[in-house]
């Protein structure tokens, strides 16, 4: 009887711990293919393609404005998505500013889901670069440009984009940036 006992133990040692095993080692490949693959959006960095389309009013005047009236023409444009709660957005402005005194180049703001009264406070204090400024409340104008956040900035001729600087303007970027009008 007690080998009838015992031979049941064994038989359930030798039927669960492959079933365990096997357990362990799905929940692991699981993981273990997770962490290869990143579940975070990452849009695609966006170069000699057409502009996005959009439709957005102009920050101050709150006139209704098109991409296609904004980027009319062969001229050079600097596209730079900024907010007045953006670190950042400090640090680049004085490269901004710079820019500005190159008559190659029209430098337009977007604003990114900012306060007006934030935004204007930011310009008083820093001067603003910017021909026009328009306006991305909630984000979506960002999202179609492809931008991972704030501030970026898309150099665009003859409506297409030939660089897109991720982060903050730095002096290699401004370089970059005035070689490529010349």
């Amino acid at each position: 009887m007690d080998y009838l006992v015992y031979l049941k133990k064994d038989m359930r040692v030798k039927i669960l711990l492959p079933i365990f095993v096997i357990f362990f080692l799905v929940i692991f490949l699981i993981f273990y293919k997770g962490l290869n693959h990143t579940n975070i959006y990452t849009p695609k960095i966006i170069s000699n393609e057409n502009i996005p389309l959009f439709k957005t009013i102009e920050f101050q005047s709150d006139n209704e404005i098109t991409s296609k009236e904004v980027f009319s023409g062969n001229d050079y444009y600097l596209l730079n998505i900024w907010a007045s709660w953006c670190i950042p957005c400090r640090d680049e402005h004085n490269f901004l500013m710079k820019l500005k005194k190159n008559e190659k180049i029209e430098i337009i703001g977007l604003n990114y889901k900012d306060k007006e009264k934030n935004a204007k406070k930011f310009l008083n204090e820093l001067g603003d670069p910017y021909k026009k400024i328009l306006s991305d409340s909630d984000g979506t104008i960002s999202i179609e440009w492809g931008a991972y956040g704030v501030p970026e900035s898309f150099l665009i001729h003859k409506n297409k984009v030939i660089k897109k600087i991720i982060g903050p303007l730095n002096d290699s970027s401004f370089k970059e940036i005035e070689r490529l009008v010349k």
